[in-house]
């Protein structure tokens, strides 16, 4: 089997756990929204959630965020910000030469469970590069599903995994930060799941009424150029600047 067929069986397999995560979401009512197919999931208890992340020692001693946009750890957002932690965020799509909006509680005019929301920052929110960024003490995953070994399946875009590898070559994610995910109970599979090379695997999982620490999670030194086409790679302004033979 080629390196080609096998990417496709995994994004296959990846595909099938999704479906399966999101049908027993929907049937089991917990998500804010209709539907939860095709999203990461915006579940009930995010809000006991992040409040049982923000009682980690990890979370104490961390000042600056990296979060997902996503309205599932909307809370997560709000909390850092009104505890006095700068966020950053990415633009969607990461279709921007200047890829994160950047929260700074100390600049902020409206309340952070406002700013915290991904369409209000993109109003409020000055954007930045790379080089205008901190060091990351704690990046905040969206998942539609997770294992207790802290392999982690997104909704399929791949743009977290973009993030956390160049991040990484940009020495801004290191050994020191802590990847943490917020999900419902019933995201989190006790199972063997499908994960390649470049994907990010969680330290910390947090759902209402558990936290469970993963040992060992895969996490990818850097950018792997051979996992991204041409199209991906021209669609990322920060991305094409540093593409091989740019």
């Amino acid at each position: 089997m080629n390196d080609e067929q096998m990417s496709t069986d995994l994004d296959r397999e990846k595909q099938r756990v999704r479906e399966r995560v999101w049908a027993v979401l929907d049937a089991n009512c917990a998500s804010h929204d209709v539907t939860t197919h095709g999203r990461i999931p915006n579940f009930v208890g995010s809000q006991e959630a992040a409040a049982r992340l923000g009682e980690l020692p990890a979370w104490k001693h961390a000042w600056v965020i990296k979060s997902v946009p996503d309205k599932a750890q909307l809370p997560v957002r709000a909390l850092a910000l009104s505890e006095g932690k700068t966020v950053f965020m990415a633009v969607p799509k990461l279709a921007d030469p200047h890829p994160f909006y950047l929260l700074d509680p100390t600049a902020l005019t409206i309340p952070p469970t406002e700013a915290a929301s991904s369409r209000v920052a993109a109003g409020v929110a000055p954007k930045v590069g790379v080089d205008a960024l901190q060091p990351v003490d704690m990046v905040v995953l969206g998942s539609v599903a997770v294992n207790r070994a802290g392999v982690r399946i997104g909704k399929g875009a791949g743009y977290s995994d973009l993030e956390f590898a160049f991040l990484t070559e940009a020495g801004l994610i290191g050994e020191h930060t802590v990847v943490v995910t917020t999900v419902h109970e019933l995201q989190v599979l006790d199972e063997a799941m499908p994960a390649t090379e470049h994907d990010v695997g969680v330290d910390v999982i947090v759902t209402p009424s558990e936290v469970i620490t993963c040992r060992s999670p895969h996490r990818p030194s850097g950018l792997m150029w051979e996992h991204l086409d041409a199209r991906k790679i021209a669609s990322i302004p920060v991305l094409a600047a540093r593409a091989p033979g740019h």
